[in-house]
C-alpha cells in the first residue's frame, strides 16, 4: 500500500505532496527480527569493562594462615581465598565484548520495518529544508509547533545541516540524527520522524515521485532540443556527401 505524506515548510505551510517509497516505507513488519536486531545494537552498545580480582590478582597471601595441623581449624593455604574477606572474587566479571554478530541485510530490513511502522501510523513528516542562518532553538520549537509535531521527534539531517543541529540539539524531546547513521532502534524510540528533502529515503532508481509542481523538474527547453539534434543532423550530411563523392568516382 502506497503512503504519501504532506510536504511542508519550516513555518508549517503545506507544498504539495509526496509519495513515499514503497520498498522503505511500506514493508511488513518483523517483529522478531526487529527485537534481534535491537538487541544486539544495545548489546553492541555495552562498554564490556567491568572486572574483579581473582584470588592471583589480589596483594597478600604470600604464606600460610596458620599450620596445618593442631589447630582444630580448616586448613588454609592463602588468606587470600575467595572465602576470606579481601580475598579474591570467584568467577567474576572480567572485560569481555557483548557484540553480537548481525547481517547487513537484517539492520537494513529492521530498519525499513520500523519506519514503515511510523509512516503506517501518519508519524513521517517531511519539510523543504531548515531556512535559518544563525542557530536559534526557539525557532526550533516555534518550528515544531508550526508542524504539530509532538512527543519525542527524532530530526533527521545532513553534514550541511548544521546550524539545523545546533538549533535543535537543546532541546530535551528532540533527537538530532545524521541520515547516514539512521538506524530501528532511534526510530522505534521516537514518536515523530522529520525529514527533508535531501535525507528522505529515496527508491532504488534515485527517482522522487512528486505531486507537487514546485518539485517538479523543469521541462527541456527547445533550444536544448535543437542543439540535441544538430549533432545527428550533421551526421548524416556527411554520410551523404561521402556516398555522392564516391559515385562520381
Amino acid at each position: 500500500m502506497s503512503v504519501s505524506v504532506e510536504r511542508r515548510s519550516a513555518a508549517g505551510e503545506a507544498d504539495g505532496s509526496v509519495q513515499l517509497d514503497d520498498a522503505v516505507f511500506a514493508v511488513a513488519p518483523n517483529i522478531a527480527l526487529l527485537h534481534q536486531v535491537v538487541t544486539a545494537q544495545l548489546a553492541a552498545a555495552r562498554a564490556g569493562t567491568q572486572s574483579t580480582k581473582t584470588r592471583a590478582e589480589v596483594s597478600g597471601g604470600g604464606k600460610k594462615p596458620f599450620k596445618q595441623k593442631g589447630t582444630g581449624r580448616a586448613r588454609q593455604g592463602s588468606e587470600r581465598a575467595p572465602h576470606f574477606t579481601g580475598g579474591g572474587v570467584a568467577l567474576g566479571p572480567k572485560p569481555r565484548s557483548y557484540r553480537q554478530r548481525t547481517p547487513r541485510k537484517m539492520v537494513r530490513l529492521a530498519l525499513r520495518c520500523a519506519l514503515s511502522d511510523r509512516a503506517a501510523q501518519g508519524r513521517i513528516a517531511l519539510v523543504d529544508r531548515w531556512p535559518w542562518e544563525t542557530p536559534s532553538t526557539r525557532e526550533a520549537r516555534a518550528a515544531l509547533g508550526a508542524l504539530g509535531l509532538d512527543g519525542k521527534v527524532l530530526v533527521v539531517l545532513t553534514r550541511s545541516d548544521e546550524t539545523a543541529y545546533r538549533s535543535f540539539r537543546n532541546l530535551t524531546d528532540v533527537q538530532v540524527i545524521l541520515d547516514g547513521e539512521l538506524n530501528a532502534y532511534d526510530v522505534l524510540c521516537n514518536d515523530w520522524i522529520v525529514f527533508t528533502d535531501a535525507t528522505l529515503p529515496a527508491p532504488p532508481d534515485g527517482s522522487v515521485p512528486v505531486e507537487s509542481p514546485t518539485l517538479a523538474k523543469p521541462a527541456q527547453s527547445t533550444a536544448a532540443q535543437e542543439n540535441a539534434t544538430e549533432p545527428a543532423e550533421s551526421k548524416d550530411s556527411e554520410e551523404s556527401d561521402e556516398s555522392e563523392e564516391s559515385a562520381d568516382e
